[in-house]
């Protein structure tokens, strides 16, 4: 089944790619609404994904010419406008489901699988395998995690130490053990490259406002969870 993916959030958009892509679905992705439009016209979709304030030319508009030239390829309008008149006026431009960002993953593919079967298509992708700790969610083999909404894209490494976390939660996690998983028969790098790593992953996973789950127990290691349960031990 083919999807057609529309969205100017580069952060959003590559990354929902590859997940859907994962699932089993071929992806064409777009980033303004001019190049989306003829990409709709010109390719024979099983679903749209659209974003509804575009360059160029908005969802909203790419709904409705496809909609008057008599085309019926399932759209779904993603969008951060919430209110009941903007739902209202997407689906009278002929959308047939609506989803406010942020949204939960989770979420989308269920929407994205009951589109598909209601047009009639028979295939509905493969369960997606995740992690799950508290809020935030990895799929690691196309290293990209979810919390609140979020798609947050990661490099190589930074998966491999989130999953490690992951599969080790409440475990104190030496430096020694971190540097064995991440590594293996390779030469390890230095102790500073493991601080330096889980830096660059807490900002990425933890933004205001969320809970810490990376805990540092000095002169030990690292504990990941959603609670701190050792003295000394700090975010």
């Amino acid at each position: 089944m083919r999807i057609l993916l529309v969205d100017d959030e580069v952060e959003l958009t590559d990354p929902l790619s590859r997940v859907l892509t994962r699932e089993g679905y071929s992806v064409d992705a777009a980033y303004d609404g001019t190049s989306g439009s003829q990409l709709a016209q010109d390719g024979s979709y099983d679903l749209l994904i659209l974003d509804w304030m575009l360059p160029g030319k908005t969802g909203l508009e790419i709904c409705q010419e496809l909609r008057h030239q008599s085309k019926t390829t399932p759209v779904l309008f993603l969008t951060a406008k919430d209110t009941l008149n903007d739902r209202v006026e997407g689906l009278d431009a002929g959308a047939d489901d609506y989803l406010v960002k942020p949204f939960e993953l989770r979420e989308l593919l269920a929407r994205v699988r009951a589109l598909l079967r209601r047009s009639g298509s028979q295939n509905y992708g493969v369960t997606l395998q995740r992690l799950v700790v508290a809020d935030l969610e990895l799929d690691s083999e196309n290293q990209v995690a979810y919390r609140r909404g979020r798609i947050i894209d990661l490099s190589e490494k930074e998966s491999q130490l989130l999953q490690f976390f992951m599969e080790n939660t409440g475990q104190l996690l030496t430096h020694a053990q971190i540097l064995q998983s991440l590594w293996k028969d390779d030469e390890p790098p230095s102790s500073n490259v493991i601080a330096a790593l889980i830096r660059l992953l807490r900002r990425k996973i933890e933004q205001a406002g969320e809970t810490p789950l990376i805990h540092t127990v000095y002169g030990k290691g690292y504990r990941f969870g959603a609670s701190s349960s050792e003295t000394g031990e700090e975010k």
